[in-house]
């Protein structure tokens, strides 16, 4: 189960992110409360650190000034101050979060037809 710090009037986080994925999206909960992100930015010119206090304002509904990465800057791990969100809905969220890119996962490698690799396909044509 994920950790997450209290605040007098906010929360922490610590966050994991993976630059230049094909979509923004938590990918994950790592066993020691770590959220896993993806974002589609690269990691040039702070774009990738924009890019994930974007989306978590976002998915928290909360401003993005109210949202500090305080340590991590150039580190693929970073320390997320969220202001005016309770430990529990940051918890209740990146969990929802991480449960629906779960099951996008499955449902798209469920539906998606392997392709015959082409050593396969030049026998078929002998």
């Amino acid at each position: 189960m994920p950790t997450f710090s209290n605040a007098k009037i906010g929360a922490a986080i610590t966050v994991k992110v993976t630059p230049r994925a094909k979509k923004t999206e938590v990918a994950g909960l790592m066993e020691d409360g770590t959220v896993k992100i993806r974002v589609a930015a690269p990691p040039e010119e702070g774009k990738a650190n924009t890019a994930l206090v974007e989306f978590l304002a976002k998915a928290l509904n909360i401003p993005t000034n109210q949202i500090d990465i305080m340590g991590g800057l150039s580190s693929d791990r970073k320390l997320i101050s969220l202001i005016g969100v309770s430990p529990g809905d940051v918890e209740a969220t990146m969990m929802r979060l991480a449960a629906v890119s779960s099951k996008a996962k499955a449902a798209g490698k469920a539906t998606k037809p392997r392709k015959k690799s082409t050593a396969a396909n030049n026998k078929k044509k002998k």
